[in-house]
């Protein structure tokens, strides 16, 4: 059965591209044709890159992120300074046309998610429209409790008992970080919630997926796959 993972997060910044990339060279480990796309970005390209070359030649750069924008600022706003506009329909037939070749399709929304990525669309209404699966990365740290329920809060309702929440786990945590997933776990019904440990100031992909903590945390999100 063909699957649709929406990585959104609670902010720009907090690992969503390191989460996608390993999922995806996870997947592709277990021989499972996967897709990874950016579609819309802006200030940069790197996220996008990254994910290419953890495909490794699956996809094109330019069908893993289609809309890029130079301004480093909400995709929305980068657009138009180019007088190009991002349209939600286009949007989506770009990443169905793909889907039907991928057991798996991994989508990295920017920013956060309800940072507008085109013209009156968000990461929130691509999750809706795709009946994706949403994974909502958040860097581990004070304030992560609120900034996570309220992202569950602006989800599509049939969406949200869907839900997985993955915290980061920063260089240097704070104090809160070691009791966040316990003040969390009473407010969550379904939603399923994982730590992924600090790997390193450079991403190493082959040493992280030999970390056992990881294998773990992608078995669960891919049990059904």
């Amino acid at each position: 059965m063909r699957q649709t993972l929406f990585i959104t997060g609670t902010d720009t910044g907090v690992g969503k591209t390191v989460l996608t990339r390993l999922l995806a060279q996870y997947l592709r480990q277990r021989g499972i044709a996967v897709a990874a796309l950016k579609p819309v970005c802006s200030g940069g390209r790197d996220d996008a890159r990254a994910l290419h070359a953890a495909l490794d030649g699956a996809l094109t750069l330019d069908e893993i992120n289609p809309w890029y924008f130079r301004a480093p600022i909400t995709p929305l706003l980068a657009a138009r300074l180019e007088k190009r506009t991002v349209i939600l329909a286009q949007v989506l037939a770009h990443i169905r046309a793909l889907q039907n070749s991928f057991a798996v399709t991994l989508i990295e929304g920017a920013g956060g998610l309800l940072s507008p990525l085109g013209e009156n669309f968000a990461s929130r209404d691509l999750i809706a429209a795709l009946r994706a699966r949403p994974i909502i990365v958040a860097s581990n740290r004070l304030g992560v409790v609120n900034h996570i329920l309220l992202t569950l809060e602006a989800l599509p309702k049939n969406r949200r008992p869907d839900a997985v929440i993955i915290l980061v786990s920063p260089r240097n945590p704070d104090p809160a970080a070691g009791s966040n997933a316990r003040v969390l776990r009473p407010y969550l019904a379904q939603q399923e919630l994982f730590t992924l440990p600090w790997l390193g100031d450079e991403l190493n992909p082959v040493q992280a997926l030999k970390d056992a903590r990881v294998r773990k945390i992608f078995a669960a999100l891919t049990k059904s796959v």
